[in-house]
């Protein structure tokens, strides 16, 4: 076989989360020996369905041996995976399960499978989180990712499991970006309810939302700033550089190490492809707590 090429597509270029996506994704590919293209979709769905389907519809000579891509939008794009595996070309969906991958396998001869974060249990660590912060009780204002994305539903879903009862939760909506979260944090804060919740710990499903969190606290009035920065911040990645850094600094009291698996469904990709290794549906990676819970729960 010719020199495998793949596309990989990920949602933001300003996400900590997604550019380790694609570090990881170029670190394998270089250790493989495979061509790498990487694009983003700059959060918007239709964007990332035309710019994978304009590969898939290339010429032979230019298109990719296999897409890997994570979903921007409600649906993992059933058509252009169709169109994929119609020319051939390998489907990897990361961080979704999509229905249609059973049924395409049946006919396909190219590596179809999908590999995620275990988000529900991220939700769980979340909450196992909030139990070790807030042992008496209280008030959590909690940042969700984009509503029609089945990973911050799994994630709200896995925090409400294991949140103690006498935890209270309140949803805010953001983007997966630290400039969704500053703007949802200051919009909240203009509504008289904000000024009188008694609010004991700041919660994000991802680091970035957290860290935009902080900053629209940081925007206020000194009296009130110090009310709420003095507050427990977690966020949700934990990579080395950002989450577990800014754990480190205090910046947050703690986050959920999420591994980047984009690299793990290159390497997956050419077991495949070229060692015939039969690959699962889906796979999943394991998220752990940063710090521990039992140092957590010293705190």
């Amino acid at each position: 076989m010719s020199k495998l090429r793949f596309l990989v597509s990920l949602t933001t270029s300003d996400n900590d989360y997604q550019i380790e996506q694609a570090s990881s994704a170029e670190s394998a590919a270089a250790k493989l020996s495979v061509e790498l293209q990487i694009v983003y979709a700059d959060n918007d769905a239709i964007n990332q369905s035309t710019q994978i389907l304009n590969a898939v519809q290339a010429a032979a000579a230019l298109r990719p041996h296999a897409v890997v891509f994570e979903p921007v939008g409600g649906t993992a794009l059933p058509q252009v995976a169709r169109a994929a595996v119609t020319a051939g070309i390998g489907w990897v969906i990361l961080n979704r399960e999509a229905t249609y991958v059973s049924e395409l396998r049946k006919t396909s001869t190219a590596p179809i499978f999908s590999l995620s974060s275990d988000h529900v249990e991220i939700g769980r660590i979340q909450g196992r989180q909030f139990a070790a912060l807030l042992p008496q009780g209280g008030s959590v204002l909690y940042i969700q990712g984009p509503t029609e994305n089945s990973a911050a539903k799994e994630r709200t879903a896995g925090m409400q499991q294991t949140k103690p009862s006498n935890v209270q939760v309140a949803l805010l909506k953001g983007q997966w970006t630290e400039e969704s979260a500053q703007k949802a944090i200051r919009s909240w804060l203009k509504l008289s309810t904000s000024q009188r919740a008694a609010i004991d710990l700041i919660a994000a499903q991802d680091d970035s939302m957290a860290v935009g969190a902080r900053k629209a606290f940081q925007e206020l009035p000194e009296s009130d700033r110090e009310r709420w920065l003095k507050l427990p911040f977690l966020g949700c990645d934990g990579l080395p550089k950002t989450g577990q850094a800014w754990v480190t600094s205090g910046l947050l009291a703690a986050t959920v190490f999420v591994p980047p698996n984009a690299g793990q469904a290159v390497e997956m990709l050419v077991d495949a492809m070229q060692k015939k290794k039969p690959l699962p549906e889906s796979a999943l990676t394991v998220p752990i707590s940063i710090p521990s819970l039992v140092d957590l729960k010293k705190r």
